[in-house]
């Protein structure tokens, strides 16, 4: 399974390389980073349009921020999954994310266990 994080903090990479150790040693779960939303975009503009089951995307990042990118893959990418991350309690963000078609809404600190039960199970279905 590959899953794409979204996120202008590059050291995401090493905290879920980290926390999802084992998955990938296993061959469970690949990870793909972009630093920025049109990054993501664009890797999927350019891939097998099933290379990618879920987006982990922080919302806010400069330039296109997550709800902005969130709208754009539902549109062209309307079979991926989508959970979106944020630090801020926003309660227009949430909104925003559930109108714009995200799977989840995920508050940082990221609880990790929940987060590979929540992985895990879209890869069952």
């Amino acid at each position: 399974m590959k899953v794409m994080v979204v996120d202008d903090e590059e050291d995401i990479l090493f905290l879920f390389r980290q926390r999802f150790r084992r998955e990938i040693k296993k061959g469970e779960i690949e990870f793909k980073f972009a630093f920025s939303a049109q990054e993501a975009l664009d890797y999927l503009e350019s891939q097998d349009k099933n290379c990618i089951i879920l987006i982990l995307s922080d919302i806010n990042m400069p330039g296109m921020n997550g709800l902005e990118l969130l709208k754009i893959i539902k549109t062209k990418f309307p079979h991926l999954k989508v959970f979106m991350i944020t630090a801020y309690g926003d309660d227009e963000n949430y909104r925003l994310s559930l109108e714009y078609g995200a799977d989840d809404y995920i508050h940082k600190p990221v609880e990790f266990d929940k987060l590979k039960e929540k992985i895990f199970n879209i890869s069952t279905n």
